[in-house]
């Protein structure tokens, strides 16, 4: 057998569609409800762009023949059928096209066409005819029983069992709500006396969120109760269903954008509802809990909190978001293709966003600093407000709030991680006896330690290093001292431990020397 040799297969060129197809997809069929009362009876079919003008036609003509009808108790209900054919000559070539002809009690009311006929999958557009006939019979005999005084009477008893019904759920949801409120439990946490105060709060945000999800849901359940009574109630009657379909089809993008949001907006709070949960059980927890850095975990876990219920936040949206433009009918595989291409030109485009997440991400994984650390980066530094994926946000002493990106980040200085120092320089005048002078600032140290309301805050007794330097211009000398204190209070303790020790200088007549 001779060998298999690959053929180059040429590509076609692009071809356009010819003006026939472009002719046969524009006259492609419509199809549309003709009502009665605010109930599909029957459904049409014309070419595209005919469709309106001809249901509104058949809508019209149905409308007031079936008045004429319901209006006379005694007139008897005639429906009749009349073949009809038709020959149009186009190009020398005669088509006959077969029609059916409807008279409701003698009066016209529409042209069943091939339109019809196909719509319905039938070969005959008399089969297609009888079927809207026994339909219209259906429909005009139920319609005009349904105006009648008993049924109407019927109809009203109903009416008024759901109202009262709608008006029993809408108190027993409102009942069950305030009895919840009344006997809600406050929220119990077992954490220890250092950890109490972050777990209370945790606790507290949590049962908030759920609070504010039992809130709305609430709401919806009244929000059901009474607009889907009130429809219900509207299609009992004749006279008020086609409102019902008004406001049903007036409301449906509405509500459904409103049912998506309000999804959205529940998950959001429950998202934050069991990060706020987990939280408060890792900060419980006896495997992490150390004697040695409580607030720490503290000030890790509201930080890593606060990025999880942004990273909630933004993901549910994105989410609600797609599901509503679903909801609408836009195609979301287009669009998400779409939107991952301009994800990735973004993506080159702004690639110190790319570095900023990074980098926060590395920040909070390995606990650099967190929200309440005071640090310092380069020539700035302040109290960490903000902290997120993108950005960090410091406040420095004279209030100014300091933006610096994460990736900006490469060396930080961070005051106040697990504990903090105080870092004195105490200058004394060179004819000072050095052993009193030391003695009375290990003495002044001692006592503040001693005293209840400082005790908390220093962390171990006050370290006298001894003589640092000699200021020999100044003709004096410094004595260093170190005080090791709780996180962020080394300002407040040097301050105070500055004051007690200028008081016992004064009393010692020690002098400091001057420049």
């Amino acid at each position: 057998m001779p060998k298999a040799t690959a053929q180059q297969i040429p590509f076609l060129p692009n071809l356009q569609t010819p003006n026939f197809l472009i002719n046969e997809l524009e006259k492609a069929p419509e199809k549309g409800w003709v009502n009665l009362d605010g109930r599909g009876l029957f459904q049409i079919a014309a070419p595209k762009g005919n469709l309106t003008k001809r249901l509104q036609d058949i809508q019209q003509r149905l409308d007031q023949q079936s008045q004429e009808y319901f209006q006379k108790s005694d007139a008897e209900l005639n429906v009749q059928i009349t073949p009809e054919k038709k020959s149009t000559t186009k190009n020398g070539k005669t088509t006959v096209t077969e029609t059916a002809i409807i008279l409701l009690n003698g009066q016209y009311l529409m042209t069943v066409n091939d339109y019809d006929a196909s719509l319905q999958q039938q070969d005959t557009v008399d089969t297609v005819a009888k079927q809207i006939v026994e339909k219209l019979q259906q429909g005009l005999k139920r319609a005009k029983q349904e105006r009648e005084s008993n049924s109407l009477i019927q109809q009203g008893q109903i009416a008024g069992a759901a109202g009262v019904a709608m008006i029993v759920l809408s108190w027993g949801v409102y009942s069950y709500q305030h009895r919840r409120k009344k006997y809600k439990a406050e929220p119990v946490t077992t954490a220890s006396a250092a950890t109490r105060p972050i777990t209370i709060q945790l606790n507290q945000q949590e049962h908030k969120h759920i609070t504010e999800v039992k809130r709305r849901l609430y709401q919806l359940a009244q929000a059901t109760i009474w607009g889907g009574g009130s429809l219900y109630i509207l299609g009992l009657f004749p006279y008020t269903r086609a409102l019902q379909g008004w406001i049903m089809v007036g409301a449906k993008i509405p509500l459904t954008l409103g049912v998506v949001a309000l999804g959205t907006y529940v998950v959001i709070r429950l998202s934050y509802a069991l990060i706020d949960r987990f939280s408060s059980a890792l900060v419980n927890s006896a495997v992490l809990l150390t004697p040695e850095a409580p607030e720490r975990i503290q000030l890790r876990v509201s930080t890593i909190s606060g990025v999880s219920k942004s990273i909630a936040t933004i993901t549910c949206i994105v989410v609600g978001t797609l599901l509503a433009l679903g909801a609408l009918g836009v195609e979301l595989v287009p669009l998400l293709a779409g939107a991952s291409l301009v994800g990735v030109a973004v993506s080159l485009a702004s690639q110190s966003l790319i570095k900023d997440a990074i980098n926060g991400f590395l920040i909070i994984l390995e606990d650099q600093y967190a929200l309440g650390d005071y640090i310092t980066v380069g020539t700035v530094g302040g109290l960490v407000e903000n902290l997120n994926l993108r950005m960090t946000q410091v406040r420095d002493g004279e209030g100014r709030l300091i933006t610096i990106p994460n990736s900006e980040i490469k060396v930080v200085a961070n005051l106040s991680s697990r504990w903090s120092r105080a870092d004195l320089t105490i200058p004394v005048a060179y004819q000072t006896d050095v052993d009193q002078a030391i003695k009375l600032i290990q003495k002044v140290g001692v006592d503040m330690d001693e005293d209840p309301l400082w005790d908390h805050q220093i962390l171990e007794t006050p370290q006298v290093l001894g003589i640092d330097n000699f200021a020999v211009a100044e003709k004096g000398f410094l004595i260093r001292v170190w005080i090791k204190t709780q996180p962020l209070k080394q300002w407040s303790v040097a301050r105070e431990y500055r004051r007690r020790l200028k008081i016992a200088f004064d009393q010692a007549g020690i002098s400091i020397f001057l420049p």
